[in-house]
């Protein structure tokens, strides 16, 4: 199973959405990882929402999708508790625990 996860930088007031089978792990990465990255440069993040996708493939072509929106307006939408994605979006399925 893979997910789709979006975390939030409350410094840097910016989102970022990526893929992964173990998005916790990649959460720590982000956290924690001593390269200079995109990501390292914008710490602390707070995991937002987490999706399952289905297959890697799936999660790269949603990812990919999200991103080509360029769209605030939208991840905003993703993180809501009680947004049910659609259209292009309706195969993901919100992991419950980050609902609260």
């Amino acid at each position: 199973m893979y997910y789709l996860y979006i975390l939030y930088s409350g410094t840097s007031n910016i989102y970022y959405v990526g893929q992964s089978h173990d998005p916790w792990e990649r959460f720590e990465h982000h956290s924690s990882n001593e390269k200079d990255t995109f990501t390292s440069k914008h710490r602390p993040w707070e995991m937002k929402a987490v999706f399952e996708a289905g297959t890697r493939s799936n999660a790269l072509r949603i990812e990919k999708f999200i991103k080509k929106q360029k769209s605030r307006k939208l991840i905003e939408m993703l993180v809501q508790p009680d947004f049910v994605p659609s259209s292009s979006l309706a195969q993901l399925v919100r992991v419950p625990h980050l609902r609260d």
